[in-house]
């Protein structure tokens, strides 16, 4: 049986593998590579800060993924095909990884964050 998410530790692990399907993912790793350019050992911070917030009850996260995504979606128009597959890569990672209700949270945030992100970029 797997462990649920109970730690930095483990969001760590998940925000790595998660992102490694992102980055060679042909729909939307040119995204990551090519729009922005990410620097992943800055973002990864960032990443297990926002996470912890939303599964363990951290509080070290600050900042504002809406505008990080709508600056994103000015550079380049993020699509419903776009939040899907990144959707879909998220459950998958967290279902190899862990089992719990965290894991269950986790899956849950994501799909309103995305459900979000949508609604907010077609009203632009």
């Amino acid at each position: 049986m797997k462990e649920d998410i109970n730690t930095r530790e483990d969001l760590d692990l998940l925000m790595r593998a998660f992102y490694e399907k992102l980055l060679v993912d042909d729909v939307v790793g040119y995204l990551f590579t090519d729009v922005i350019d990410l620097d992943l050992e800055e973002h990864f911070p960032r990443l297990i800060d926002f996470w912890e917030v939303q599964l363990l009850g951290g509080g070290r996260y600050e900042g504002n993924p809406m505008r990080i995504h709508m600056d994103l979606h000015f550079k380049e128009p993020l699509t419903k095909t776009h939040f899907d597959r990144w959707l879909s890569h998220f459950n998958s990672t967290v279902d190899e990884l862990f089992e719990g209700p965290k894991a269950h949270l986790a899956k849950e945030r994501a799909l309103s964050i995305a459900t979000v992100m949508q609604i907010k970029i077609a009203q632009l």
